[in-house]
């Protein structure tokens, strides 16, 4: 049992299981009974997105500097109810397959990079 994380939109691995979007925003032009079918989400739980604010200042940032103080601003966004989920989400990844994602296209610059680590650090078992 484990945790995946992916790029939402992407072909689902075989035993990805249900798939969560921690996405700010449904993605624009998919009908809501389709979010699902077109591997994008089935469920939506936009608490463990950045905020409109944050989401900006991860796409302005061009360098190491930068993105640090992204991750910084977001884990302080993920303490209190956030952070609960994260670990409500560690614990379930002992016991079932599901996976959490984001649209970006690379982890490394994707606020889905830091909640692996975040849920790393609570012991997730992590794909």
């Amino acid at each position: 049992m484990s945790i995946s994380i992916v790029r939402l939109g992407s072909p689902r691995a075989p035993a990805e299981g249900v798939r969560i979007g921690t996405v700010r925003r449904p993605p624009r032009g998919v009908p809501k009974s389709e979010f699902g079918s077109r591997n994008y989400y089935d469920v939506w739980l936009p608490i463990l997105s950045p905020s409109p604010s944050l989401v900006a200042d991860a796409k302005a940032a061009e360098d190491a500097a930068a993105w640090k103080a992204f991750t910084r601003k977001f884990r302080t966004e993920m303490e209190g109810d956030a952070g609960k989920v994260l670990d409500l989400l560690a614990v379930l990844s002992h016991t079932a397959h599901f996976s959490i994602g984001c649209y970006c296209e690379h982890e490394d610059h994707c606020h889905r990079g830091v909640l692996r680590q975040m849920l790393a650090e609570r012991g997730a078992s992590i794909v």
